[in-house]
């Protein structure tokens, strides 16, 4: 596990543009921690990092429940806090982006149970204060053991 502090938005920013930078085709991004902890300006940092046009402004897609930017590969960007979980995953077809041909980052991803990939990435926020942020990466299987060792030397 690397665990990072972020003192200020624009930190939480970078530190998922570095991560962005290094994920492809059939990643799995899982985002959990509580409301306005970090996890959409860290999605922003890591749309940047995968090359989403910066003129594009990436929000939560919390009433969309997906939204699609086009990179250097699809970022397939949702939000399951309105969802119930797994039943309401597949009803939408969701889990085929999941395994598809873009990055999956997924906010409120502790709402999935059986449809959560067995390798991932789990981005935990955590508040320590009115600006700083734990952020907790754990790598669930080997290729992203070696996305966090790469992170970790950058």
């Amino acid at each position: 596990m690397l665990t990072l502090v972020s003192t200020s938005v624009e930190e939480t920013i970078t530190i998922g543009k570095r991560l962005g930078s290094l994920l492809g085709a059939g990643d799995f991004i899982a985002l959990v921690g509580e409301l306005g902890s970090g996890k959409t300006h860290f999605a922003m940092g890591v749309a940047a990092g995968i090359g989403v046009d910066p003129t594009i402004h990436v929000t939560s897609p919390t009433y969309t429940l997906m939204n699609i930017y086009q990179g250097r590969l699809p970022l397939y960007h949702f939000d399951l806090y309105r969802l119930s979980g797994d039943q309401d995953v597949a009803d939408l077809g969701f889990e085929e982006y999941f395994y598809g041909r873009g990055v999956s980052l997924v906010e409120w991803a502790e709402r999935l149970q059986e449809l959560l990939p067995e390798d991932r990435l789990v981005a935990s926020f955590h508040h320590l204060d009115e600006l700083r942020r734990k952020i907790c990466l754990e790598p669930h299987g080997r290729h992203y053991e070696e996305i966090i060792g790469q992170l970790g030397k950058s």
